[in-house]
């Protein structure tokens, strides 16, 4: 098991949607809650349910396609802050993936918050992963 919760996340995500999975299992963090609970909320996928198993919380997370091909919502995730090296950004160095197409996740003082929210509070924070 990796220490950081977030690589694994996105290390799973990616495989899973590269092998066009219907659900992916992974580690339940107060991190990773909130990074699939923007994932949900901006509509990259279909649902989260959170179970417990040998004493271990885990979030059984739906991943959403489209067409008849399954092509899937999420078409990239890039790790930007890792723990080797720390990005950080205030809000108006914050840049727009894809013309505001894609989004950007950041560890803010008011949590885990998209690119489009830490510009309307006029905060900067931790650059965790660009997603589109």
């Amino acid at each position: 098991m990796n220490n950081d919760a977030i690589s694994t996340t996105v290390t799973s995500t990616r495989n899973a949607n590269t092998r066009k999975k219907a659900m992916i299992r992974i580690p339940a963090t107060k991190m990773t809650r909130g990074i699939v609970q923007i994932l949900l909320e901006e509509g990259f996928l279909r649902s989260v349910t959170e179970h417990t198993e040998t004493n271990k919380n885990f979030l059984d997370v739906r991943l959403r396609y489209f067409g008849k091909k399954r092509d899937p919502y999420v078409t990239a995730i890039r790790h930007i802050s890792k723990p080797g090296l720390r990005v950080y950004s205030d809000h108006k160095r914050i840049k727009k993936i894809l013309g505001g197409m894609g989004i950007t996740i950041l560890s803010t003082s008011y949590g885990l918050i998209t690119d489009r929210e830490a510009r309307r509070r006029k905060t900067g924070g931790e650059i965790l992963r660009h997603i589109w």
